[in-house]
């Protein structure tokens, strides 16, 4: 299990950008899925975006277009780029890890605090 430290959450007014970071405490190249899961007030947790230790990448159709995520393999970090954010993408943000998880990232073995992101109309 490691431990994920998530940044760069805030307030931001429809159509900005803001980027996401999850630093992980321990090497997880090769070995980890990692990505970015939401839960918006009185909605259940959602997967926002996922990428595997090789690069795969899934996308929620409602972010597809809009968000990129990425990693930095040798920084152990995972980031999530969000472009013409819009207020349904108002939640709290989770950084996820799964050890040998693919691109579902279903059921992670770990999570982060949670970042706020607060899109304004």
């Amino acid at each position: 299990q490691v431990q994920l430290v998530e940044s760069g959450g805030g307030l931001v007014q429809a159509g900005g950008s803001l980027r996401l970071s999850c630093a992980a405490s321990a090497r997880t190249a090769g070995s980890y899925a990692m990505g970015w899961y939401r839960q918006a007030p009185g909605k259940q947790r959602e997967l926002v975006a996922a990428i595997t230790s090789g690069g795969s990448t899934n996308y929620a159709d409602s972010v597809k277009g809009r968000f990129t995520i990425s990693r930095d393999n040798a920084k152990n970090t995972v980031y999530l780029q969000m472009n013409s954010l819009q207020s349904e993408d108002t939640a709290v943000y989770y950084c996820a890890a799964k050890k040998f998880g693919d691109t579902t990232l279903y059921s992670p073995n770990s999570w982060g605090q949670g970042t706020q992101v607060t899109v304004s109309s």
